[in-house]
């Protein structure tokens, strides 16, 4: 510790206050203590800072968005750390580089050229954007491809449909599951607009609207109403729509696999001021092969910030 104006006596001597010997000693022990002093409190050289995620609440117990997921929501982001630079030992010359800029960042898909573009707001498009500031277009769309897929069910009705491109594509993941002991059950697919619409208005009913808002889709404003997304559950069926879902070998597996058949974990941990709701493991959604894979290898996680569109917190 570094004090400043004033210091601790170390090592008293036994000789009086006044004794030449005492005044000799003092000297030396002062200036001994002060090049100790000097040397402690030298700055080091800085190093660039790792960065870290802002603190955010744990999860609530809850169901996927639209079912009843608990979603409070935060209007700050996490701030980015900027990059701290080294001071100079002595002034620096006029030929000195300037400091190192922060990086850029990372392009969305957009800005690059791979393939073919797919459209954010059609939602027939495997790329369309729906969160709490985006809702579908029209809003009681209806896929026009839903189908049953040939996977194991833990749900009927409506919520056992998909459409036709992420019907086989869960046909494939679920496969590739099985074959490495993991058993995958497909828990809510498609939900239409009166569904959600007599979801939402059940929580508005009984709690209010600005609570109905954390814990359920409005209608127009769910992802399964697209037929892109669905929840999973796992085959021992613990912890369904529950936090501790993401310890089950179905929500493991799929976390580290879903990419190989062009799926993403659509809310990820601790990125909630982002798409507006907790994490849910259980929670898939179909963007295709590639950007699913390139959303994996440049560690973008949500659909948000690779596709270059605003975080969506809370409605508007």
């Amino acid at each position: 510790m570094c004090y400043h104006g004033g210091g601790e006596s170390i090592g008293r001597p036994s000789a009086g206050p006044d004794s030449p010997s005492r005044r000799a000693f003092s000297r030396l022990l002062l200036a001994g203590t002060g090049l100790a002093a000097l040397s402690a409190c030298t700055p080091a050289p800085a190093s660039a800072p790792a960065s870290a995620p802002a603190g955010i609440p744990a999860p609530t117990p809850g169901l996927s968005p639209g079912i009843g997921t608990g979603a409070p929501t935060v209007a700050a982001s996490a701030a980015t750390v900027p990059e701290r630079t080294t001071a100079a030992a002595t002034p620096p010359t006029p030929a000195a580089a300037p400091p190192s800029k922060a990086a850029p960042p990372k392009a969305p898909p957009s800005a690059s050229a791979r393939g073919a573009q797919q459209s954010l707001t059609d939602p027939t498009s495997p790329w369309v954007i729906v969160n709490k500031h985006r809702p579908l277009s029209p809003a009681t769309f209806v896929p026009p491809d839903l189908v049953r897929s040939a996977v194991r069910l833990a749900t009927s009705g409506e919520a056992a449909l998909l459409n036709s491109t992420t019907a086989a594509a869960a046909e494939k993941m679920f496969g590739a599951a099985a074959a490495d002991g993991v058993i995958i059950t497909l828990a809510s697919g498609y939900r239409s607009f009166k569904t959600q619409t007599a979801t939402y208005g059940s929580y508005v009913r009984t709690r209010g609207r600005a609570e109905a808002d954390t814990v359920s889709a409005r209608p127009g404003y769910s992802e399964h109403q697209t037929g892109w997304s669905f929840d999973i559950g796992d085959g021992g069926g613990a912890c369904s729509f529950q936090p501790c879902f993401a310890q089950q070998p179905a929500a493991v597996w799929a976390k580290a696999n879903a990419h190989r058949f062009g799926f993403v974990v659509r809310y990820p941990w601790m990125l909630h001021e982002i798409t507006g709701y907790y994490y849910e493991p259980w929670h898939l959604r179909y963007i295709g092969v590639q950007a699913a894979t390139d959303m994996a290898n440049r560690g973008i996680n949500t659909l948000e910030e690779y596709f270059g569109v605003e975080a969506a917190p809370g409605y508007r």
